[in-house]
C-alpha cells in the first residue's frame, strides 16, 4: 500500500514558489512550530518569519518563510500564502546582509516614523534575519 501524501503548494505575492506531493511540512507560526503529516485535522494559522522544512521521501527541503497563512484542508491538501519564500541555496547572502542592515539604519533614525512605517521596518529585518538563518544553516 503506497504511503499517504500531501498536497502541498506555495504561493507568493509573484507566483507559486513550490507544489508537490510531500511527506511532511513543518512551519513557523505565531502559536509555535508546528509539523503537518497527512490527515492533519484542518488549520488556518498565521505565519512568522522563519525556517519552514519540507520532507519529501528522506529528503529535507529547507525555506525561508517571512509573513503570511497556512491553510490545512481536511483531505490532506496544505497551501503556505506568504509574502516571501526562499529556498535556501536561493538566497542571496550578501543581498539579505544589506537589506537588513538598511532597513536596522532606518530604523535607527524613527523620530519622524509613523506606526505603520516602524512595523514594515521591522517586518523586512524579521524577514532578513530568518533568510540569513536559513542560507547560513543548510549553505556551506
Amino acid at each position: 500500500m503506497p504511503k499517504e501524501k500531501i498536497k502541498f503548494k506555495i504561493v507568493t505575492l509573484e507566483r507559486v514558489t513550490y507544489e508537490d506531493q510531500i511527506d511532511q511540512l513543518t512551519v513557523p507560526t505565531e502559536a509555535g512550530e508546528i509539523t503537518v503529516l497527512p490527515k492533519h485535522e484542518p488549520l488556518v494559522s498565521i505565519l512568522k518569519p522563519g525556517e519552514m522544512r519540507i520532507k519529501k521521501d528522506g529528503q529535507v527541503v529547507p525555506f525561508a518563510v517571512s509573513t503570511g497563512f497556512l491553510e490545512v484542508r481536511q483531505d490532506s491538501q496544505v497551501y503556505v500564502l506568504a509574502d516571501s519564500a526562499d529556498r535556501a541555496e536561493e538566497i542571496d547572502i550578501e543581498s539579505a546582509k544589506s537589506a537588513r542592515l538598511r532597513a536596522e539604519e532606518v530604523l535607527k533614525n524613527k523620530q519622524k516614523r509613523t506606526d505603520v512605517d516602524f512595523a514594515r521596518i521591522q517586518s523586512i529585518i524579521n524577514r532578513e534575519a530568518a533568510r540569513l538563518k536559513v542560507a547560513n544553516k543548510y549553505r556551506k
